[in-house]
């Protein structure tokens, strides 16, 4: 995402600076493929460091296209060098970056953050280009500070060439139906009976091998989803059921959406390459990322609203199992490993602040 963003700016002439833990991996030029093979567009980076002090100081926004784990550091990082007028945005934002920069900037700070990324991306060459592989045909944001709001909707919508709608409140942007259910329903049906030592031809289509067994697993989730945000009061329309979304109305027509998507087409699960084939990679982003950055953040608040949620807890007990981690002990939060996830008691007391 960090790829095609700065090359899309900078390619409309923005200025755009880097903040990486690898500046000598990056080059100057930035180029991004556009889908379809419908050409590309390249830019040039302003400037890039490892150092916030370098990049930070008098920008207009900084855009945040991190991993859940990195982003409380880099708020750290940032932190000092903010102007007060300076916006801090997350391209996704329900790995529990609004209660990280609540919790973490200084205050008065303005942040938002993204329902879902602004586009299907992936990375070509590290530091040297990207590609576009989908748009979203609406981009949709929350923010700290509703008196900017307009600004920034304007902005993003002539950054991303897409047209914005501003969120109420952050909890349809702050909790989502999206990733964290969707990666992991995905991974349980894949490899629940996997037993070590089993070895895969080739790595697995993500979406285009998609089968129905996914689809029940992830139906199942979406809807103790649905009844932890229907404790919480905001526009429950804005997170419509995964059904819907997807113009779908069972397990069947879901699996065959899904397989047909364009922009996921080519997508596989990244494994591990061994000599006789592929093996699970318990560290990969889809679960680094999606369980304690993800589906445990929606499980924390469900706990908090006395929702249950049986077939979520199935999947982290589980994955917990895979990662090596403790999340869930009988049922509640109370693994020695919660400390290292995005659950919003790991930066704010309670939610009540946060309710509209």
């Amino acid at each position: 995402m960090g790829h095609v963003i700065a090359g899309v700016l900078s390619s409309k002439g923005i200025q755009v600076n880097l903040l990486t833990g690898h500046p000598d991996d990056w080059g100057q030029k930035i180029t991004v493929y556009l889908p379809d093979h419908n050409g590309s567009m390249t830019g040039s980076l302003n400037k890039i460091s490892s150092e916030a002090s370098e990049v930070i100081p008098g920008v207009d926004y900084v855009f945040i296209c991190l991993p859940g784990f990195l982003i409380p550091d880099y708020l750290k990082k940032i932190a000092p060098h903010l102007d007060s007028n300076t916006m801090v945005g997350s391209v996704v934002s329900s790995n529990g970056f609004f209660w990280m920069a609540e919790s973490i900037l200084p205050a008065k700070s303005i942040y938002f953050g993204l329902q879902r990324v602004p586009f299907i991306s992936r990375v070509k060459e590290y530091g040297r280009s990207g590609v576009l592989k989908g748009y979203k045909s609406i981009l949709k944001f929350a923010t700290s500070e509703d008196s900017k709001s307009e600004k920034i909707k304007r902005d993003l919508e002539s950054f991303f060439d897409t047209p914005v709608e501003i969120l109420d409140t952050i909890w349809p942007a702050a909790l989502t139906n999206s990733n964290p259910i969707l990666h992991t329903a995905r991974l349980y049906s894949l490899f629940r009976n996997y037993s070590e030592g089993d070895v895969l031809p080739e790595e697995p289509l993500f979406y285009e091998e998609w089968d129905i067994s996914s689809s029940e697993i992830l139906i199942a989730c979406d809807e103790e989803f649905q009844a932890t945000i229907r404790k919480i009061p905001f526009d429950h329309d804005q997170l419509p059921p995964l059904l819907t979304y997807y113009e779908s109305v069972d397990a069947a027509s879901l699996t065959a959406k899904l397989q047909s998507i364009p922009a996921f087409k080519g997508i596989r699960l990244n494994m591990i390459k061994t000599g006789n084939g592929f093996i699970p990679d318990w560290k990969n982003r889809y679960f680094s990322e999606d369980i304690p950055f993800g589906l445990l953040i929606i499980k924390a608040i469900a706990e908090e609203m006395k929702v249950s949620t049986t077939n979520i807890d199935k999947i982290l007990i589980w994955a917990q199992g895979k990662m090596g981690k403790q999340y869930l002990i009988n049922g509640e939060l109370k693994g020695a490993d919660l400390y290292e996830t995005g659950i919003h008691s790991n930066f704010i007391e309670n939610l009540v602040p946060l309710h509209p």
